[in-house]
């Protein structure tokens, strides 16, 4: 969590399913493991198409990157996904209280104000493509790129523009697209009709609005891009374009070029299987694929007070023109 801001969290309590496995083909050809993908017969909404409304947690401990424990190795047994739970579990208990004053304080808050989930899959990795689960190296201007972002948050801010769109309640730190999960908040609505599909983010209450009539994308660019979606069978593929530079909050500043398509798959009656595919050649080296299964949830969707209460983005700014006030004062009197 980052203290420089003041949020109110909503905490739920999810329920994760053990997911399936299967296999798929790589873009490279090569057979990995990851959630199935197919419903033999999900429900149906009156359009025929599955239906996918609801609240759905993606609450996960499984890390996007393979842990370097799990090199070679895509996919844990039940038992193995358990027992590396029960360890993320504790290693991130917040309420422990060894490791001196220091590590307490870096926990901050109660382990109740924390909702990482309380299962891992059988992946040993979000990523399922590129086969050895992590994210492919940047590209020379993506480096550049992510080192001045860097360097504009590790000093005292200039402006707004210096801290990152979680920080500045534009959107949240999870809500990508694409999704991913984090330490709270990981839940989302999604509302279907014929001609579109909204998908509303618990954290900062952002919608989607994924438009299935046909009409071509926007040529408006938006903090969370310009989508437009598709039947295909059972899944729904929507395709995300026209992101504002330095849009998202997904890993560094993007650009122009980000490209990402999203697949949504009714498994079962509690199942979502949620995949994507980013493709910046801009900023990575290659294209990647990840996926995330999703819960169904009978808790409703909690309002997420982020801008209203957004007094650390007030004291982050204060304190810097102190701190510009302080060297000017210094310089000043070094001159005398």
């Amino acid at each position: 969590m980052n203290l420089r801001s003041l949020v109110v969290l909503a905490p739920l309590t999810i329920l994760i399913v053990a997911p399936t496995l299967g296999q798929v083909k790589s873009a490279s050809g090569v057979a990995m493991a990851t959630e199935k993908s197919k419903a033999s017969n999900p429900p149906r909404a009156v359009d025929g198409h599955p239906d996918i409304q609801g609240v759905w947690s993606f609450a996960n401990l499984t890390p996007l990157e393979r842990p370097a424990e799990f090199a070679g190795k895509a996919v844990l047994t039940e038992e193995e996904a358990a027992a590396y739970a029960k360890r993320l579990r504790e290693g991130r208990n917040m309420d422990r209280r060894d490791g001196g004053g220091d590590a307490d304080v870096a926990r901050a808050y109660n382990d109740l104000f924390w909702d990482f989930g309380n299962r891992a899959s059988n992946q040993t990795s979000l990523i399922i493509d590129p086969p050895d689960g992590r994210l492919p190296p940047l590209t020379e201007l993506g480096q550049k790129r992510r080192e001045a972002r860097q360097a504009a948050q590790s000093r005292p801010a200039r402006g707004p523009e210096d801290r990152n769109l979680g920080e500045r309640c534009i959107l949240g730190f999870n809500s990508g697209p694409p999704m991913l999960p984090s330490a709270y908040n990981n839940n989302v609505q999604i509302f279907e009709t014929r001609k579109a599909v909204l998908i509303m983010n618990e954290m900062v209450h952002e919608t989607r609005v994924i438009w299935l009539d046909g009409r071509p994308h926007s040529t408006v660019r938006q903090w969370m891009g310009d989508s437009r979606g598709h039947w295909e069978s059972n899944t729904l593929v929507v395709d995300t374009i026209n992101f504002r530079n330095e849009g998202t909050t997904f890993r560094i500043p993007v650009d122009e070029n980000f490209h990402l398509v999203e697949r949504f798959t009714r498994r079962d009656a509690n199942t979502l299987i949620y995949e994507f595919t980013v493709d910046d050649p801009t900023i990575e080296t290659h294209p990647w694929t990840a996926s995330v299964p999703m819960t169904r949830s009978d808790e409703p969707i909690y309002e997420y007070a982020c801008h209203e209460g957004n007094y650390g983005m007030f004291g982050i700014l204060n304190g810097a023109r102190a701190e510009d006030k302080a060297v000017e004062e210094t310089a000043k009197s070094n001159s005398q």
